[in-house]
């Protein structure tokens, strides 16, 4: 089971570094007065997220499965290491982030030129993928300057809550059915019970706001100039959502398990 680990490790890693990095295509839109073509680009990005998806799902699961059947078998230290690679994976792109701005920057004005996704990705040619390491950028780092971004301690919170709801979500409705094997059905199937919670915090509360943040960039120089903290900032928050998650597991699971009775 230690190989699966490692697959379903990477492939979590993945799914969380391609959400995170989704600011970095938002910022360069922003920095091009090209925002409408930036976020079509995040069709890119979900598309390697549920690809990677794909195969960690029923992976993950089959731990589930594993664990019915030998008594021994330690899923939730399993699980508390697929949690691990969220982590990992958010942390990932944060470091990625300055590189990857302008990357997507460069696929911006490409795409402009090409017209298609499709015909982007079949003019690239192998001397452009080389050229990929001049975008290449090291993270700087000072938290001094993040103290005055006008961001509200009550919305950084909100966002840590909300990414660890949305992160322990199908991993909770997992646990609760292997702790409820009568209801390992209904449980596994659950996790909207978590990930409802964390939607309509989302689309309440975070959305509009980074939605009028990222407005404003859009029509003053000042803000424009602040956007980018301001992103690393929401993955910061992000990362620690993703900690937050291994203390919300297994309350979460148990959560899932007294619904599932109820209903």
């Amino acid at each position: 089971m230690e190989q699966q680990l490692l697959i379903v490790f990477a492939m979590t890693m993945i799914i969380h570094a391609a959400e995170t990095l989704s600011y970095s295509v938002r910022l360069a839109g922003v920095r091009l007065n090209k925002i409408a073509v930036a976020l079509s680009l995040t069709g890119i990005i979900v598309l390697v997220s549920r690809t990677a998806n794909l195969i960690q799902a029923p992976l993950t699961a089959k731990f589930v499965d594993f664990a019915r059947e030998h008594a021994s078998f330690d899923l939730l230290r399993y699980l508390r290491f697929i949690l691990l690679a969220s982590s990992v994976g958010t942390l990932v792109a944060i470091v990625l982030f300055p590189s990857f701005v302008g990357l997507f920057a460069r696929v911006i004005r490409r795409l402009e030129v090409t017209g298609s996704i499709p015909k982007l990705i079949s003019s690239v040619t192998l001397g452009q993928l080389r050229n990929t390491k001049r975008y290449l950028r090291v993270p700087r780092l000072k938290i001094s300057q993040y103290r005055y971004l006008g961001i509200s301690k009550k919305f950084i919170l909100l966002n840590i809550v909300v990414t660890a709801f949305y992160t322990v979500g199908v991993l909770a409705s997992l646990y609760a059915a292997h702790l409820l094997p009568q209801f390992s059905t209904t449980a596994s199937q659950a996790s909207g019970i978590i990930n409802g919670i964390a939607t309509i915090l989302l689309t309440v509360f975070i959305d509009p706001q980074l939605g009028l943040i990222t407005d404003k960039a859009l029509n003053d120089t000042r803000q424009r100039d602040q956007l980018g903290k301001i992103y690393v900032l929401m993955m910061t928050t992000r990362f620690f959502g993703t900690m937050l998650a291994q203390l919300v597991l297994i309350p979460a699971a148990y959560f899932i398990g007294v619904v599932v009775k109820w209903i």
